[in-house]
């Protein structure tokens, strides 16, 4: 609880104890209407005032001014009929500010979320000066320089680790709460922290484009982009305020007016002002105004929270309303790094059919050779390899510890008269020649991501109707992921433009209220990111592409978390509905008692208070995403 949380909370406090002691002790008078002015300003003085600014600004008819012209009338409708009981007026009044401090209360704890990413934020960057560290502002830290962080410091600024080894704390930016390994030559980003050794680190981006920033830019802006729900209800406050204003001075003066002109019965002004006092306390529309905008607050801090950043309120509800996923395939459902898979028809153990090739590929640059080599995973003696021969476009041969030995595919076996065994598996199929006899072929494919199968399966379960595939890759290839993964639908061999395509196709085949989002990983994919109904990138950890381009980018490249983003849209727009809803209906069924005179102050405090607070409880909820069940 901050410091205007605790000042509020004593306010309430003294103003209960004036309320039960005056009753206890029923003074009379004019001592006794002092005191309950005093307990009446206690807790109202900032609502008066709030009132009388509006009204000095022209901005009259808001939820300060309900309350000010409700409670005061009161007070005045009891000093007319000189009953003494100032009680209903000081309860309108200590009621909301309680309904007020529930809904600070629900702000504070939605926005800690929020302040915990914006912890990300460094502070300072190290730069070494004459053999000492000298702390410097990430602002001044040009490209290219050397920063050095320290075990327990937030890494400032985008750069590739020069010199050091450490583990990375990402949990602020991916959700993560497993460590990250960071040694010499990776890549690495601000916001984490390193947490054990000494790192240093050569920047490759200013501090103003770097991940932590275009992160804290995203997540600031996002209250700027305000859904149908809130933009219907800001537009309903407006013309419903005035109306019910208007509607309460009808029910005060028009009554009475009648009663004594034509019917020449009495007035009962005191009976009919009570009821439009009553009308404008229920009618107060602070449950609405308050509750949807915090629903989607929370719901964005509670997925931002899970390393899923949400650019806006209206993407939250566009996402609530998707049906069909389309999927870039490389980098998003598969790795996007080339691995050796599998080795067949070998008679040697395959470790050393991989030495073999590993040895054979050692001069050349090709990504098949940097595979096989990754797949040795020792260091290549290069005395043990001559006479070098790359054929291009078909393989290479050389003499490994003085044996002939060729690594390529279907052609250069053709070319050495070397009968071979074709090969089902997709991807790139190296055969092996050792002494002049085949021996075997390493199957080298891009590995599909461990949690890819389940996040198809709980896209489905979360009620995704079709789940679709595109990718550059051959037929073969895609169509192998598509049946592993169980996608509805693959489209292959497609260009850049041949996938924007594509999706205007899906686009134009659906229904309008069914939504199409598009997964790709942010940095090939941007066209197609941003012609979706809803774009959603495969961060790696907060690329620039994938944060510009997107509308909802997932911090850690784990396919699941789309399954994720789309239950908390959906748990968060059935809160809004919910509280939309109880709210109108408890509302115009009181303002109707109110006016026929079946309803008191009591129950218009319930209605407006009372709703409120239920309202901002549920909305809460909208913060509970650990957990999330297929919703």
């Amino acid at each position: 609880m901050n410091k205007k949380q605790k000042k509020m909370l004593i306010r309430i406090l003294i103003t209960i104890v004036l309320l039960v002691a005056l009753n206890l002790v029923h003074l009379k008078g004019l001592v006794n209407l002092g005191l309950y002015l005093v307990a009446y300003l206690v807790i109202g003085y900032d609502i008066l005032r709030k009132a009388g600014k509006g009204i000095l600004n022209r901005r009259v008819f808001d939820e300060n001014f309900l309350m000010a012209i409700a409670t005061v009338g009161a007070f005045a409708l009891a000093i007319y009929e000189k009953s003494g009981d100032y009680n209903e007026a000081i309860a309108v009044m200590l009621f909301y500010q309680i309904g007020e401090l529930f809904q600070s209360y629900a702000v504070r704890k939605s926005r800690k979320n929020i302040s915990e990413l914006m912890d990300i934020r460094p502070d300072y960057a190290n730069i070494e000066r004459d053999g000492k560290l000298e702390k410097v502002s990430p602002d001044e830290v040009a490209i290219g320089s050397i920063i050095v962080v320290q075990p327990g410091e937030k890494v400032p600024l985008d750069g590739i680790i020069t010199e050091g080894n450490s583990t990375l704390n990402t949990s602020a930016l991916t959700g993560e709460s497993l460590p990250r390994d960071a040694k010499e030559g990776d890549e690495i980003i601000s916001g984490c922290i390193n947490i054990n050794g000494v790192l240093k680190i050569r920047t490759t981006k200013e501090f103003g484009e770097s991940t932590v920033s275009k992160i804290l830019e995203l997540v600031e802006n996002s209250g700027a982009r305000k859904s149908k729900s809130e933009k219907f209800i800001s537009k309903f406050a407006k013309v419903y305020t005035p109306f019910v204003c208007y509607s309460a001075l009808a029910l005060a003066l028009l009554p009475p007016l009648i009663r004594m002109l034509l019917l020449h019965l009495t007035p009962d002004w005191d009976v009919w002002v009570y009821r439009a006092l009553t009308f404008l306390v229920i009618s107060c529309p602070c449950a609405l105004v308050i509750s949807v905008p915090l629903s989607f607050f929370a719901g964005i801090g509670g997925a931002s929270k899970e390393g899923i950043l949400i650019k806006g309120s209206n993407y939250l509800e566009t996402l609530s309303q998707t049906k069909f996923v389309v999927f870039d395939k490389t980098g998003t459902l598969t790795k996007g790094v080339f691995e050796v898979s599998a080795v067949h028809h070998s008679e040697m153990a395959e470790e050393k059919l991989i030495e073999y090739a590993a040895l054979a590929e050692c001069a050349s640059s090709h990504p098949i050779s940097k595979s096989l080599r990754v797949a040795y995973g020792k260091e290549i003696d290069r005395n043990r390899v001559n006479d070098i021969e790359e054929i291009s476009g078909e393989g290479v041969i050389s003499k490994v510890d003085g044996i002939t030995v060729a690594a390529g595919n279907g052609k250069l076996m053709q070319r050495l008269n070397i009968p071979y065994h074709e090969c089902r598996s997709a991807g790139s199929i190296v055969h092996m020649v050792i002494d002049g006899e085949y021996a075997g072929h390493i199957v080298i494919s891009d590995i599909v991501k461990p949690n890819a199968e389940r996040a198809i399966k709980e896209l489905k379960k979360a009620g995704i109707t079709k789940t679709i595939m595109l990718t550059g890759d051959r037929k073969k290839v895609a169509e192998q992921v598509a049946t592993l993964l169980n996608v509805d639908e693959v489209y292959c061999e497609l260009l850049p433009a041949d996938k924007v395509a594509k999706v205007e196709e899906l686009l134009n085949a659906k229904s309008e209220k069914a939504k199409l989002a598009f997964v790709g990983d942010g940095i090939n994919d941007a066209p197609v990111l941003t012609r979706a109904d809803i774009g959603i990138a495969m961060g790696a950890m907060g690329s620039d592409a994938a944060i510009e381009a997107a509308d909802i980018v997932l911090m850690d490249d784990n396919p699941l978390q789309i399954a994720k983003a789309i239950k908390i849209s959906r748990k968060c727009l059935g809160i809004v509905y919910q509280n939309i809803v109880f709210a109108l209906v408890i509302k115009f069924g009181c303002l109707f008692l109110g006016a026929v005179g079946l309803a008191n102050m009591w129950l218009a405090i319930f209605a407006d208070v009372g709703v409120m607070i239920i309202a901002v409880l549920n909305a809460i909820r909208a913060l509970r995403v650990k957990d999330l069940q297929s919703i």
